[in-house]
């Protein structure tokens, strides 16, 4: 909080002179509107995201989904993919809520594992701010949910079928019910609401400036050459959600902008996202354990591509 504060301080200093570099300079110019654009779009749908995961921390007791669930294991999957749907979050957030909800595994670990990946990826605030991102092109928000959900439970079933729980080397944190009950709801509520804000707003931030850096750096025939081969630019989009690590609720303003790509890899790009990133692999190690990051963040990297390119190729089609 110190370094933002004497951040903004600098930049109010400076500002005159700033402005003055930028006006003269079209690439910082373009940089510049870019930036602002991807971060002033997409920071209501950021906020309005933590608001609700602070509401649900809160107020909700995540422990009641475990009563809702079926016992089979299948049925447990699609009930969580649902239910991960109906609950707004970051991926920051839901990688702790699944560990506590994993509890020793089966058809609640599978189940758990599929909320994991689908309440960032398709719940309401990632729908409609993915709607408003692509406002011409209904087809993606579809693609986006049908193909995000498939790689949910697709998740669940190979963990139900195939997970092991020696792979779990870490055990639960600390439960947060103690915690709840020395300090009201309230300010259970902010704390939660603020910590996310500012985890992701960071992302946001590194996120917007990157899609600035890809319009000014990045020569234009490479763009064209991704574009014109759909492996290597499915590859890229793939890689790059990885290395950027933008908020599930802003990724698709910065997806947006990349217009000289078509729409099948940045489609790739909104569905391996918020299944897995530099930052989620790290929360994962340290919730679940190295043995089980290891293992099923490369698995959730080649499911997430393969559906989100054929999900592509059958919805955006010739769009695409």
């Amino acid at each position: 909080m110190e370094v933002l504060v004497c951040g903004m301080v600098i930049f109010a200093i400076t500002g005159t002179w700033l402005r003055g570099i930028v006006a003269n300079s079209a690439a910082l110019a373009t940089a510049g509107t870019v930036f602002c654009g991807v971060f002033v779009q997409a920071l209501p749908f950021l906020g309005l995201g933590v608001v609700v995961s602070g509401l649900i921390a809160a107020f909700v007791p995540r422990e009641r989904l475990l009563r809702w669930l079926p016992r089979r294991p299948a049925t447990a999957v699609l009930a969580a993919g649902v239910v991960g749907a109906a609950l707004p979050g970051c991926e920051c957030g839901s990688v702790p809520v699944a560990r506590r909800l994993f509890g020793d595994g089966g058809a609640a670990g599978a189940a758990a594992l599929t909320f994991m990946l689908a309440a960032p990826a398709i719940n309401p605030v990632v729908v409609v701010a993915t709607a408003v991102a692509f406002p011409r092109q209904p087809k993606m928000v579809v693609a986006r949910v049908v193909a995000s959900l498939l790689t949910a439970v697709v998740m669940g079933w190979a963990w139900s079928r195939w997970g092991r729980a020696e792979w779990i080397t870490r055990r639960l944190p600390p439960h947060e019910s103690h915690g709840a009950a020395t300090q009201s709801k309230w300010v259970l509520f902010c704390e939660v609401a603020r910590r996310d804000f500012l985890q992701a707003a960071a992302y946001l931030v590194f996120g917007a400036a990157a899609a600035a850096a890809l319009h000014v750096l990045v020569p234009p025939w490479i763009f064209e050459h991704v574009g014109a081969r759909l492996i290597l630019g499915v590859v890229a989009m793939a890689a790059l959600a990885v290395i950027l690590a933008v908020c599930s609720e802003a990724d698709a303003f910065v997806a947006s902008t990349l217009t000289m790509v078509p729409l099948i890899p940045r489609l790739v790009f909104l569905v391996v996202g918020p299944a897995i990133d530099v930052k989620l692999v790290a929360m994962q190690s340290g919730m679940f354990g190295r043995p089980f990051a290891t293992r099923f963040g490369p698995a959730t990297f080649v499911v997430a591509a393969a559906v989100a390119t054929l999900v592509g190729l059958l919805l955006l089609g010739g769009t695409g």
